[in-house]
């Protein structure tokens, strides 16, 4: 009997904190690795595994990466300690060939993968790898690489991204009082929705086709492309749906994708 067929995923995992953290977010994830059958691993796409080629986790037992400053030593304290699967790597590396994908045994699981999946599978029972994204590339291309992702949905894998459809930390209210959702956030992610929701996804591929909005929502791509790869596993018919929404610090979306 085949598995059932999972949803892909995407997260907005905004603030490292929230994986110390009892909110909205973190509570709406947990229900979301509670709502699915159980995967038999995970393949997460961060944003924060940005580097020059493709490149696959395949160790047995990742370390959790602590890849950033200025938080609470408790922040640095915590583990996540999901093993790894290099077999399941492999599989992944034949998936994408003839594309060459490094089979990586040094770098692990980073904030953008643990903070979240701390409460999606809070018992770090269920595998999880990590897929690098390639900084050399065009938007299309990790679209496309999304596309060949998805028969992993039928295999049993959660395919994952992780990052935040507007990412800008200049812009960010750190300390502050509770800034508003800037206009221009503000309508960006309105305008993906509403072309997620029609179909319509060459304009959020191209995203800088979008104009002014787009700029100042993705300065840099790395927090974005990680959508790319989950709306390339959406087949026909599929809903899209938004299980967590909302905008922290004015500049960050909290939104996630889900599709299936």
């Amino acid at each position: 009997m085949m598995p059932q067929r999972l949803p892909a995923i995407f997260f907005g995992h905004g603030n490292p904190m929230n994986a110390l953290a009892d909110n909205a977010y973190t509570q709406a994830w947990r229900r979301f690795g509670q709502s699915i059958p159980k995967p038999r691993a995970v393949l997460m796409i961060s944003a924060h595994w940005f580097v020059s080629g493709t490149a696959v986790t395949a160790m047995p037992a990742p370390r959790t990466i602590h890849d950033f400053g200025g938080f609470p030593r408790e922040l640095f304290e915590a583990q996540y300690k999901a093993p790894g699967d290099p077999a399941f790597a492999r599989e992944v590396a034949a998936l994408l060939a003839p594309l060459k994908v490094t089979l990586d045994e040094s770098w692990g699981l980073d904030h953008g993968t643990w903070s979240v999946l701390c409460h999606v599978y809070p018992n770090a029972d269920v595998p999880v790898l990590q897929l690098s994204i390639d900084e050399t590339k065009p938007p299309s291309f990790h679209f496309e690489l999304g596309k060949k992702l998805a028969a992993l949905r039928d295999d049993g894998v959660l395919v994952a991204g992780s990052g935040n459809i507007v990412h800008n930390l200049e812009a960010y209210a750190w300390g502050r009082h509770a800034q508003e959702t800037y206009d221009w956030a503000a309508r960006f992610e309105s305008t993906a929705r509403e072309k997620m929701l029609a179909g319509d996804l060459e304009p959020l591929i191209n995203y800088e086709q979008l104009g002014g909005d787009a700029l100042l929502s993705v300065p840099t791509p790395e927090h974005y492309l990680p959508l790319l790869y989950v709306l390339g596993t959406k087949q026909d018919g599929e809903a899209i749906t938004f299980p967590v929404e909302g905008v922290d610090g004015g500049s960050i979306s909290m939104l996630s994708v889900q599709i299936g």
